[in-house]
């Protein structure tokens, strides 16, 4: 079987994205089907389970748990649990290009609407929290406090995202970020 060649095979990703993003939006998540976005893409479905696993992961998609699991490690391991996450995923976003365009505001406005979608972010989200605490408890953090510190500060992370995509008050991503983070800080000692 050939492949696509690198810049082709974005371009099509991309156009599965716009396709997925504007049938999600005009007909709902659930009532859409892989059949119509590939249609409306242009190509046949088994080319979208190519870049897709399932229709989920057109807005649920995250390549950033190493990124984040690497940031928490680099903090000093004399921090508390909580810093020490909250430091580390700090790290991280300002490492990444910011994703504050369009595209991901409608990604996460959309998981934001759909039930099904948000019990999926809240499972995807856990193969996050758990490269966070097993990298903590391999620094020698006890387990129940590393899980502790990465569910809190991951639910402050969510929450800031939900409510960066789907409040139309101008606040970059990346200030909603700080301020989740910010708070999760607050009242912890060095």
């Amino acid at each position: 079987m050939m492949s696509e060649p690198p810049g082709k095979r974005a371009r099509t990703r991309d156009r599965l994205v716009v396709s997925a993003l504007d049938l999600f939006e005009a007909q709902g998540f659930e009532q859409t089907t892989v059949g119509q976005i590939a249609a409306r893409a242009r190509v046949s479905e088994m080319t979208f389970f190519r870049h897709f696993a399932s229709k989920e992961m057109v807005v649920l998609d995250d390549p950033y748990d190493p990124v984040i699991a690497e940031a928490v490690a680099a903090q000093s391991a004399t921090l508390p649990p909580l810093l020490r996450v909250a430091r580390g995923l700090r790290t991280a976003f300002e490492g990444m290009n910011e994703p504050a365009d369009l595209t991901t505001r409608r990604r996460v406005r959309i998981v934001a609407g759909s039930p099904a979608l948000r019990a999926s972010m809240v499972r995807s989200n856990a193969a996050t929290e758990t490269a966070i605490a097993d990298r903590l408890i391999t620094d020698g953090v006890e387990p129940l406090p590393a899980r502790v510190a990465a569910a809190s500060v991951l639910a402050a992370l969510t929450c800031a995202l939900l409510e960066w995509a789907t409040t139309e008050d101008g606040t970059a991503l990346a200030d909603a970020v700080t301020t989740a983070l910010d708070t999760v800080e607050a009242g912890q000692d060095d």
